[in-house]
């Protein structure tokens, strides 16, 4: 509970933050049953198919025969491990991987990878039990909130499932998520910067012991209203892994290309101290595909960069969209707004 309302308060004071740096993805926490050197080594190479689908936004890469090949000397690939012991006797084991390698290991097999930019996705869920509605949150349904985050934290996926305080529910009523009603719904996700709202209806079907859940995103144009039936718990995930993998596909870098020395010049306004400057091009710099930053050119307007990186333009600019820091330059005195492979121009409206 408490990690989680530090990652609340995080994106509160991250105001004009609309995508997270996730810093787990080369890690994974399991559960074991001893602490012998052959349970280790199994759960280690679980934990790199963990990782690995983190990575790829995919599941099932196990028994590629890269990947199986690696498990054989997983060692190679840890960088390091620790067990965790809960006052509940139950024994986990967390592993860590090396990034590099790992990476290398995706693209040699053939996968995209997905970086760790990545979008927040507030869900906002209200469920009908014995004819009475309410909203999930860790105070009214803790295993169904805490099932959320855990499905959503094994694809490297960050959310946040409002807290449902006074501050939120004077926007926010059951009816309006219930109708997936998008305006008041987007304006209270707007206290939680979110990228991406989904609303979501889970209720027990007439005269059936099966539930159904009614899930969409909150911008009706772009997606369409997804209808689940079966387990209440098991639809939950199935939402999960439904966003998760849409979400890679549109941010996943093409596998299939080689752009290793691929050079591409943006221009940045704004940037008016060295101190800006330098923060700007270390911010490029954690972009996952991004090898290196060069200033080329500056006045007191703008600074243009010249970045070598692994993907192509177009992937650049999707790891550029989930940058907190820049945003698509908007020129006053133009009709249509328009920024192309040729013409990449941002504004500078970080700290």
């Amino acid at each position: 509970m408490a990690q989680k309302l530090f990652f609340i308060c995080l994106f509160w004071m991250c105001s004009s933050a609309f995508a997270i740096e996730v810093t787990d993805l080369y890690e994974a926490t399991l559960v074991v049953d001893d602490k012998t050197r052959a349970t280790r080594a199994k759960a280690s190479q679980d934990a790199l198919d963990q990782v690995i689908k983190k990575l790829t936004g995919k599941a099932g890469h196990s028994n590629h025969p890269l990947i199986k090949k690696s498990k054989r000397r997983i060692s190679d690939y840890m960088l390091k491990y620790e067990y965790i012991e809960h006052a509940n006797q139950e024994l986990k084991i967390r592993v860590r991987f090396e990034a590099e390698k790992v990476e290398s290991l995706v693209r040699e097999s053939g996968f995209g990878l997905w970086g760790n930019r990545r979008p927040l996705i507030a869900i906002w869920l209200v469920i009908e039990d014995n004819l009475r509605r309410d909203f999930v949150t860790q105070e009214s349904y803790p295993q169904l909130e805490r099932l959320i985050y855990d499905t959503a934290a094994e694809w490297g996926i960050p959310v946040v499932v409002p807290l449902m305080d006074l501050t939120d529910r004077a926007q926010v009523g059951i009816a309006e998520v219930w109708g997936n009603f998008s305006e008041p719904v987007e304006a209270a996700s707007a206290r939680y910067n979110a990228e991406r709202v989904i609303t979501g209806r889970l209720f027990k079907q007439a005269n059936s012991s099966s539930w159904q859940l009614d899930w969409r995103y909150t911008d009706a144009d772009m997606f369409e209203s997804v209808q689940l039936v079966g387990d209440k718990q098991q639809l939950l995930i199935s939402m999960i892994n439904d966003m998760s993998a849409a979400l890679a596909n549109e941010y996943i870098i093409d596998p299939t290309k080689s752009y290793a020395t691929n050079s591409t010049v943006i221009t940045v306004d704004g940037l008016r101290t060295f101190d800006k400057i330098e923060r700007a091009k270390r911010e490029l710099l954690t972009i996952s595909t991004v090898n290196n930053v060069d200033v080329i050119y500056r006045n007191r307007q703008q600074v243009q960069f010249e970045v070598e990186h692994l993907s192509s333009v177009s992937d650049l600019q999707k790891s550029l969209k989930l940058e907190q820091s820049f945003e698509v330059y908007v020129d006053p005195r133009a009709f249509h707004q328009v920024v192309s492979a040729e013409n990449l121009r941002y504004s500078w409206v970080g700290q």
